[in-house]
């Protein structure tokens, strides 16, 4: 777990103020300690790439990080039924997997 300075240190031209600013934003949320997780970091990292390397406008990142949450969030879910669809007989799978592409067919 990293500190708020801390983490401002790993970013380039990353101001305290910028961070908090994201912070109170909801863009990237520190633990109850206010340190930071591994995937925290990670995050801050994708906000300051989509600010620095990309120019993305400050009101176009919410939307952004929501479509990103969506996207992990639907992978989760994705391997999840892969999970529970691993764990049932053969011929559930297979039904399964013949509706699926079923499904695809135009």
């Amino acid at each position: 777990m990293m500190r708020l300075d801390l983490v401002v240190a790993e970013f380039p031209d990353l101001e305290l103020v910028e961070l908090t600013g994201w912070i109170e934003q909801g863009w990237v949320r520190p633990g109850p300690d206010g340190a930071f997780e591994t995937i925290d970091i990670a995050r801050v990292g994708l906000i300051y790439d989509l600010r620095r390397s990309l120019g993305m406008a400050e009101d176009a990142v919410p939307m952004i990080l929501s479509l990103l949450d969506q996207v992990y969030d639907l992978r989760a879910t994705l391997k999840a039924v892969s999970a529970a669809l691993d764990t049932q007989p053969p011929e559930v799978r297979a039904a399964v997997l013949a509706a699926m592409a079923g499904a695809a067919a135009p």
